[in-house]
């Protein structure tokens, strides 16, 4: 049996992520806070709803922030995949607190829409500026790690949707300031809530996806097995598993049945052939395969174990 990894690591930048992290959460708790007070005293149901979704981002950069660390933490005999998997169920996590909170606010924002309320708007307008230039800082601070990392996306979109939100409340208070239409604050909420259910829906399946070892989306099996029985002495590709076990690793099982019976040394150099042709044409850096000759078991390339 033989098995190979492609890898590659950076520890400065885990700790650029990681104190990024830090200064996004310190940000939010204070502005959580200044909304929780600023709402209570205006009456303004956005701001409170800003807060809410405010205080969520607080637990979700915590919880990115935890997981990130635990993905650097090493393998041992108890846990032989160490905490790989830590980023990708903060990703769900967070996904799912996204799509609850928007929920939560949307029956507020019903409940308000049936009983409009007077607001306080000047205070309103100056902590949504402070909700707008804190997360457009961490947004900044985010945005380049968010591409690479479904861990840090799902920060950056807790972020960006609440820099959004900060935006909305803006516009609501200068409405109810100029124009006294204090229904927008009741509006602007339910807005605000569809957008993070569009937001954290995305996230949510692709995280799923992974947690349930679901090939990726970008790799065609069928395309492989062809490719790897192209090789001369191969005679059956089958038994395939492929999945993704976090954002660097791409893992890939097989059975592989020879022609002849080949030597230990020819296969090995086989192996390698089979290794570097799906790491550079299909991404897979972790590669597992059990050779067999004459061996009577099922030749489906998927076979349910």
């Amino acid at each position: 049996m033989g098995h190979h990894h492609h890898h590659d690591h950076s520890h400065s930048h885990n700790d650029l992520k990681g104190r990024n992290l830090l200064i996004s959460i310190f940000l939010n708790i204070a502005i959580t806070v200044s909304q929780v007070v600023g709402g209570i005293i205006s009456g303004s149901l956005a701001l409170l709803s800003d807060a809410l979704h405010n205080f969520s981002d607080v637990l979700s950069l915590i919880i990115s922030y935890v997981a990130a660390r635990l993905g650097k933490k090493r393998a041992s005999s108890l846990k032989t995949f160490g905490y790989k998997r830590a980023e990708i169920m903060a990703a769900f996590v967070n996904a799912a607190t996204l799509i609850v909170v928007a929920v939560v606010l949307m029956k507020e924002a019903v409940e308000r829409l049936l009983e409009p309320q007077e607001i306080e708007s000047n205070l309103v307008i100056w902590l949504s500026i402070l909700g707008i230039v804190a997360n457009g800082f961490s947004v900044l601070l985010l945005k380049k790690d968010s591409k690479e990392n479904m861990n840090m996306k799902s920060a950056y979109l807790h972020l960006l949707t609440d820099m959004m939100a900060s935006v909305a409340v803006l516009v609501g208070g200068l409405l109810m300031k100029l124009y006294q239409v204090y229904w927008v604050d009741a509006v602007l909420t339910m807005l605000i809530g569809v957008y993070l259910i569009y937001m954290g829906y995305d996230l949510l399946k692709e995280s799923t996806k992974v947690l349930m070892l679901f090939t990726p989306r970008s790799i065609v099996v069928q395309e492989i097995v062809e490719s790897i029985c192209t090789l001369e002495p191969i005679k059956n590709v089958h038994h395939v598993h492929i999945w993704q076990l976090n954002e660097e690793e791409v893992h890939m099982e097989a059975h592989i049945d020879f022609k002849e019976d080949i030597k230990l040394s020819e296969f090995d150099k086989i192996l390698e052939e089979i290794e570097e042709h799906v790491y550079h044409k299909h991404g897979i850096n972790h590669v597992n395969i059990q050779p067999e000759f004459d061996k009577c078991d099922s030749k489906s390339v998927i076979v349910q174990d």
